[in-house]
């Protein structure tokens, strides 16, 4: 099998019963944990699920957090949370790199941290 033909982490191309498979879950499961919300399938034309590599990674998370004693409303917390810090994340990595080139191209700025903090001040000189 050529390597390019692979499907991407994001593919949804893994009808149900493959992905209850794959992380270890009976299929009335993935479908109760799409009813609320905590994995988002996609659908093909007929409406079947079709589950991405990513989705039985998170599949295989919750069932991890599940082992730890997390109720469901617990776990789907978790997952928006781990979410929203991942966004975050993204977010500030690109206001950096706005930040550096607007550095570059404007050398009358100064930048000062805040000791113990790490906020950066910008100061006109």
């Amino acid at each position: 099998m050529n390597l390019d033909s692979q499907p991407g982490d994001d593919q949804a191309v893994y009808v149900i019963s493959i992905a209850a498979e794959l992380s270890g879950m009976h299929p009335q499961t993935l479908r109760q944990y799409d009813r609320i919300g905590l994995v988002s399938p996609g659908r093909a034309s007929g409406r079947g699920r079709r589950y991405s590599l990513r989705d039985i990674a998170s599949l295989r998370n919750i069932q991890r957090l599940v082992g730890d004693g997390i109720n469901l409303a617990g776990i789907k917390r978790i997952m928006e949370l781990e979410s929203a810090v991942a966004n975050m994340a993204l977010e500030v990595a690109k206001l950096r790199t706005e930040v550096d080139v607007l550095m570059a191209t404007d050398k009358t700025k100064v930048i000062a941290k805040r000791t113990g903090q790490s906020v950066i001040i910008y100061k006109e000189e």
